[in-house]
């Protein structure tokens, strides 16, 4: 299976042209910019448009609108994970949001505690900690979710939120993948990462 992976385009969505050709595209949150219910609404009228046999999406810190949302009327190919799973072709996906409302409470950690230990595709926004998470000097990523990982036999992670380590890497048979498209400054694009799983 064929994964394009993207995180983090933060209203750019449509600046994306010529994207290569795959059997799932998956967005790891941050899709707005400003967290607004328009922004979202036009991310989705894109993602829904995108040539793919399944898309699949999470919310970012900076996508609030959603937090608590019912989200209805996507097509049937399109899935938003909200602590939630999809198989797809035999590969079992499943998303974690990062909303801030959960991070300032324990619901974060109660979040990463239930991912199902047959996860072949994990996606959250946030990296786990010293996983494509360093900028500043400071490792940005969750202890929580590095601990979680070490209890699952994922084939992949994917994940953004730290635009400075947009990347992929292997370790310990698992791909872990920074789909960040917006650079550290927010002044470039970069590819979304291919996987193949």
């Amino acid at each position: 299976m064929k994964i394009l992976h993207l995180s983090d385009t933060h209203g750019c969505h449509r600046r994306l042209g010529d994207l290569p050709e795959a059997d799932v595209v998956v967005h790891s949150g941050d899709f707005t910019m400003n967290g607004s219910e328009a922004e979202a609404i036009d991310f989705m009228n894109w993602l829904c448009d995108l040539p793919y046999a399944h898309k699949i999406f999470i919310c970012g810190n900076h996508d609030e609108c959603l937090y608590g949302a019912n989200i209805d009327g996507l097509d049937s190919e399109v899935h938003y994970l909200c602590n939630s799973g999809v198989e797809i072709d035999g590969v079992k996906f499943y998303g974690v949001p990062m909303f801030m409302g959960d991070c300032i409470t324990d619901r974060q950690s109660r979040n990463y505690g239930r991912i199902p230990g047959d996860t072949d595709v994990l996606i959250t926004h946030s990296p786990a900690y010293g996983i494509l998470d360093f900028d500043d000097g400071i490792n940005y990523g969750s202890g929580e979710l590095l601990a979680r990982l070490s209890a699952l036999n994922l084939k992949a992670h994917l994940f953004g939120h730290i635009h400075a380590q947009h990347g992929v890497m292997e370790h310990n048979g698992i791909l872990f993948s920074n789909g960040a498209i917006i650079n550290a400054d927010y002044t470039n694009l970069n590819s979304p990462n291919e996987l193949l799983i």
